[in-house]
């Protein structure tokens, strides 16, 4: 039994054992409930004070059965009372160490600033996903939520370097970005991209003059909730279907069909060939509706049978769940 379980149960017991006393020597040597209640308590706590009044034959028995019961009831209290304690003092220590043990063992997994409103969608969308993070949240009580939702957390400012040091950046392949601030995301990305330059950030803008100088600290995109909000806003009114579609492709987990970027990553077989000498869609049966080169910012958004794939392009393809573990498979 849980120590929680345990105390409310042990309380129950002493109450009903103090009733009972209350109620024993009030009909038994018809003392007042004053009298009553200290007599049921120095009885129960063993303390040897004097009693205030000469007990009759019934009242001396009735005080060696109260003894009996009311001694062992109230060494369980104190006992689940003390261990209750040590499980919240030692439970949390031991629980800290086990999180610390098995962040330090994560390597390329994602390291998320702040467990606000957007921090914690995006840790779901991660959970979701299937993907290792870490967050990292300063306020207590967010962080204290993040356990409870059992993410790996690193209670601290993500502003300070030996936080995200702790938080494992330099092992890490992404970083969010999504303080309440400009001037904090700022920071955190200049820090991560100093302590891991190979790492990927995205960061929270709030105001839009602030893009040029977070792209400037390192960021690799800047999102702006605002301004997507107002495009998302707009879409719904001028192109709902697409929009509702898009939506159901890259966020829906129970679609048959789904939308996912695959990289095709050294020694992969289709590199060094055209899309249709590698017979992707007959041998997979995805569909290759764009594809982007490595360290290029533009995308081919219509590539054709002669587009030749290389090392280290990034293909948008869509299929099946099944048919897309088949291709990432056979991509390597």
């Amino acid at each position: 039994m849980k120590p929680s379980r345990r105390i409310k149960r042990a309380s129950i017991l002493v109450f009903t054992v103090v009733a009972m006393g209350i109620v024993g020597y009030v009909l038994i040597e018809e003392m007042t409930f004053t009298q009553a209640f200290y007599m049921t308590i120095i009885t129960i706590a063993t303390v040897g004070f004097k009693e205030v009044k000469e007990l009759s034959t019934g009242g001396q028995y009735f005080t060696i059965f109260l003894i009996l019961c009311g001694v062992g009831t109230l060494f369980y209290f104190v006992s689940s009372f003390f261990e209750l304690m040590l499980e919240g003092l030692f439970g949390e220590a031991m629980g800290r160490r086990r999180m610390n043990q098995r962040i330090k063992t994560l390597k390329d997994h994602v390291v998320i600033c702040g467990f606000g409103r957007v921090g914690e969608n995006v840790c779901r969308e991660f959970q979701r996903a299937g993907r290792e993070f870490v967050v990292v949240e300063r306020d207590d009580e967010g962080a204290e939520k993040a356990i409870e939702e059992g993410f790996l957390v690193v209670k601290g400012d993500a502003t300070h370097v030996e936080i995200l040091e702790e938080a494992g950046v330099a092992r890490a392949m992404g970083l969010v970005s999504a303080l309440h601030t400009d001037a904090d995301n700022l920071f955190v990305t200049l820090t991560a991209r100093t302590l891991n330059p190979r790492i990927f950030i995205v960061t929270r803008c709030v105001y839009p003059q602030s893009t040029e100088k977070l792209i400037y600290a390192g960021a690799d995109r800047v999102i702006s909730p605002y301004l997507l909000s107002a495009r998302r806003m707009a879409n719904l009114i001028l192109r709902p279907t697409i929009s509702d579609f898009l939506d159901v492709v890259v966020r829906a987990e129970d679609m048959e069909f789904r939308v996912e970027e695959v990289q095709l990553r050294k020694g992969s077989p289709y590199a060094g060939k055209t899309i249709g000498e590698s017979n992707i869609k007959t041998q997979t049966g995805v569909l290759v509706l764009a594809l982007r080169e490595e360290g290029s910012g533009e995308f081919d958004t219509n590539p054709g049978r002669d587009t030749l794939l290389k090392e280290g392009d990034t293909l948008i393809v869509m299929g099946t769940g099944e048919q897309l573990a088949n291709f990432q498979k056979r991509v390597g």
